[in-house]
């Protein structure tokens, strides 16, 4: 019985995950997470008796922690910076052209609609961003980055690559992420070479 709550509450969560991050929370309602996951009635509430922004601070923080996963493995695997901004750009790009455009960034949707706001679902987004920026700026400091420049290099390759994501979305086009992720990682390989100089444009 355990292992068999166990598992749906896991078909829930992780169809919610896939539903707020192609359709943001607002489209999204509860009776749609249980059809498309086939869970029995009466269990969502069951499972996360806060309702709806329960399940989606849960759904953010499970999807966002994947990729924050993903992101480590290709960082962690690169040979320097400049491979690690080009390694995550063709993640990023892999998984919408994978996705059919439908699938951009697992958070970005929601954490677009509760801008401003506070609230479990607010404070997850930025756990979340402040986690994926926590493991760049690390990476950049190991490659020899004081830990101020590290950050904003952090802040710089997210940001941009973000911004590509999105166009490259609407676009129906990836190629946008890959010049984006080439253009700055040349901004930061030169910045780590130099680095008490200024960070400069491309």
């Amino acid at each position: 019985m355990t292992k068999t709550r166990g598992e749906t509450r896991a078909r829930i969560l992780r169809t919610a995950a896939e539903l707020f991050q192609r359709q943001g929370y607002g489209a999204t309602g509860l009776n749609q997470v249980l059809a498309e996951s086939g869970a029995p009635k009466g269990s969502l509430y069951f499972h996360f008796p806060q309702g709806k922004e329960q399940l989606a601070a849960e759904a953010v923080a499970l999807a966002g922690g994947e990729m924050g996963a993903r992101m480590a493995s290709v960082v962690g695997g690169a040979g320097g910076a400049e491979d690690a901004v080009l390694g995550v750009g063709e993640l990023l790009a892999r998984g919408l052209r994978e996705s059919g455009f439908r699938d951009g960034c697992p958070v970005a949707t929601v954490a677009l609609e509760q801008a401003g706001g506070e609230g479990p679902i607010s404070d997850v987004c930025q756990v979340t961003y402040d986690s994926w920026l926590s493991g760049l700026a690390e990476a950049f400091r190991g490659w020899g980055a004081a830990d101020d420049e590290a950050a904003e290099l952090a802040e710089l390759v997210m940001s941009s690559l973000q911004g590509a994501l999105l166009l490259a979305q609407v676009r129906r086009d990836t190629a946008v992420i890959t010049s984006v992720a080439r253009r700055v990682a040349s901004v930061v390989a030169r910045s780590l070479e130099n680095p008490k100089g200024t960070v400069s444009g491309a």
